[in-house]
């Protein structure tokens, strides 16, 4: 695995309004992302032929042993990494079942 060369540390606050906007600057990065993340999902649902592919545990599974590696060797607590991606997985999982049946409803 290759190791990120970005700073992943929090910065030093002495407040909770240096905290808090620390916090809303990241939700900002985090959501745009997540809408980009999003996008995939859609062209997954186009791409896949039929409904069974899109619950794929093999893929879940990679993807969680994945980022929890990837936050122990940041420093983040791989519990929450993978708390936050599974519910992140199971949202996505629903929200391309939709598309999988919108994009078939169009045809």
């Amino acid at each position: 695995m290759t190791t990120m060369t970005q700073n992943h540390k929090a910065k030093h606050c002495n407040s909770m309004a240096e905290v808090r906007q620390h916090i809303d600057a990241l939700d900002q990065r985090i959501v745009a992302l997540m809408a980009e993340r999003s996008g995939y999902m859609t062209q997954a649902a186009r791409i896949k032929q039929d409904v069974n592919q899109v619950h794929d545990q093999d893929r879940i599974d990679f993807i969680v042993d994945r980022v929890k590696a990837m936050a122990r060797e940041m420093g983040a607590p791989d519990a929450v990494i993978e708390a936050a991606y599974r519910a992140m997985i199971d949202a996505s999982i629903a929200f391309e079942h939709d598309e999988f049946a919108r994009l078939r409803q169009e045809v």
